[in-house]
């Protein structure tokens, strides 16, 4: 669990939060499920690109307006170039590296004259696509819908991780912090969810850990080196110990 500013978006920290709980934990993650909040290029490409499955619902912005969407449109990877309803071909009109995609339009002329132009476009200048330098990586997870592994993926989170939010809510107060600042705010939640993982550590009975096991992760860890001690006073013990080397212009 992470809590965030209220400027920094939810899907910005994802691939920090997967990349590193893959290499602390040594984990080989098959497939990463979450919602459309989550689904941007730039998250489902990086995934993709890990060999990681981005079980991801895609905001589909065609469905908000009557016009054609892009799926009305047949792309020819061959000769780089888009297909429109009546033969007309959307050719490449340059590329845009601040978007990260190529765009396509038709000639003026043809759209102007055609009798689909009023369920196509409202420009006169003809109609335009773009298309993403991660396209191929998209029209994978658009494909991952029709599997089943994709649903299943979708139940599970449903029955998984939704309920967990609304237990904190309701059990625990995860509706409204206690503590300001967010480091604070972030011990906080950390500890309400080590709460929730302890509850299902102690109920598993014969379905998961046995005894031995929920003892251990429930110990206390040991000594390392320098002691065991909190973060408070960790953090005074390391004040102190920087105060001493800064504090005094000795000679080097």
């Amino acid at each position: 669990m992470l809590v965030t500013p209220a400027e920094v978006t939810e899907n910005l920290p994802m691939l920090d939060l997967l990349f590193r709980s893959r290499f602390r934990w040594r984990l080989r993650p098959r497939s990463v499920t979450a919602d459309a909040a989550y689904g941007t290029t730039e998250n489902i490409a990086a995934i993709e690109k890990a060999g990681i499955h981005a079980y991801m619902a895609l905001v589909d912005y065609e469905k908000r307006t009557s016009l054609f969407g892009k799926d009305a449109f047949t792309y020819d990877a061959e000769n780089d170039l888009y297909t429109y309803p009546k033969d007309e071909l959307l050719l490449r009109h340059g590329y845009d590296h601040r978007e990260r995609s190529v765009r396509y339009a038709a000639r003026p002329s043809a759209c102007n004259a055609c009798s689909l132009k009023v369920r196509c476009t409202k420009s006169t200048k003809g109609r335009w696509l773009r298309r993403s330098y991660e396209e191929e990586y998209l029209e994978r997870v658009r494909g991952y819908r029709e599997s089943e592994s994709y649903r299943k993926a979708i139940r599970k989170r449903a029955v998984w991780v939704e309920p967990l939010f609304g237990e904190a809510k309701d059990w625990h107060g995860l509706r409204r912090f206690r503590l300001s600042g967010l480091e604070k705010v972030n011990a906080e939640a950390l500890m309400i969810a080590s709460g929730q993982n302890v509850k299902r550590l102690l109920t598993f009975g014969m379905r998961g850990p046995k005894g031995p096991a929920q003892v251990a992760a429930l110990r206390q860890p040991a000594p390392g080196h320098h002691g065991f001690c909190g973060v408070r006073e960790h953090r005074q013990r390391c004040s102190r110990r920087l105060a001493r080397v800064f504090q005094h212009a000795d000679p080097f």
